[in-house]
């Protein structure tokens, strides 16, 4: 198996044509025609993902975020996307990434956060290009809802700007950064909550206006739920090929 092929079927489930314009997805570095002795599944290509890779005889790392966005006049060693991809090509690895287009992808994407934040109903939102609005069962409170989504998403913490004993019962749920293009959506869905992993504080201030509280947990602590399911995709697909999760790679912590 190559890593062209483990691309072409990424590309199936995910596909690139779904990403939004200033994504950047599929093989961002590598050799595609290499035969793939292992793969690591991580949030981001860091050297912490690249260490883990070496330790598990991996030539191939699956992210979420691509490593490039825009264009690269140099590749050196001055700067984080240099010296990393240059190890990365030093070494022989591979990275494919998946981002807006398995953002998309509801299944894998914010339909996975819901279903770990205890959802019932979940559905998409009418107006909103990416996120997921559901019920819980019973109604409860923003310091109580906070506890869980602190558990649940293994973050060290969540920020509100609302009150601690705020009703919660309808939520939005938008894994990564919040869209403002989301907001009147948002609003129309008749949604009490917006939890999301980076909310500007104009917005959080807007919805609270409006009635709606707004729960930030980080960027990466709402992503990481991804990773367990492309581990899962790749195993049921290439059951003889070795997959490793890069957990808690880089997740950000409130001390």
């Amino acid at each position: 198996m190559k890593v062209n092929d483990i691309e072409l079927f990424l590309n199936e489930v995910f596909p690139k044509e779904n990403a939004l314009d200033y994504d950047n997805v599929g093989l961002i570095a590598g050799d595609r025609d290499k035969v793939v002795s292992a793969i690591v599944v991580s949030l981001d290509l860091t050297s912490k993902a690249i260490a883990v890779a070496k330790e598990n005889g991996a030539n191939l790392i699956v992210t979420h975020h691509p490593i490039i966005f825009g264009g690269i006049k140099a590749l050196t060693m001055d700067d984080y996307v240099g010296s990393t991809l240059v190890e990365l090509v030093k070494s022989g690895l591979s990275v494919i990434s998946c981002h807006t287009n398995l953002d998309l992808t509801d299944e894998f994407g914010n339909l996975a956060i819901a279903d770990k934040l205890g959802a019932v109903n979940a559905k998409p939102v009418e107006g909103v290009v990416c996120g997921i609005v559901f019920e819980l069962e019973n109604e409860t409170t923003v310091n109580e809802y906070c506890q869980k989504v602190r558990k649940d998403l293994a973050t060290s913490g969540t920020i509100t700007i609302n009150k601690p004993d705020s009703k919660v019962k309808r939520v939005f749920v938008q894994g990564g950064s919040f869209d403002e293009d989301s907001v009147d959506g948002v609003i129309k869905a008749g949604v009490d909550t917006v939890i999301s992993g980076e909310i500007k504080h104009h917005i959080c201030v807007g919805l609270e206006q409006m009635g709606i509280n707004t729960i930030i947990a980080g960027h990466s602590a709402t992503e990481q739920v991804y990773l367990p399911k492309i581990e899962k995709l790749l195993s049921e697909k290439y059951p003889g090929i070795d997959i490793t999760v890069n957990y808690n790679n880089e997740v950000s912590s409130i001390l």
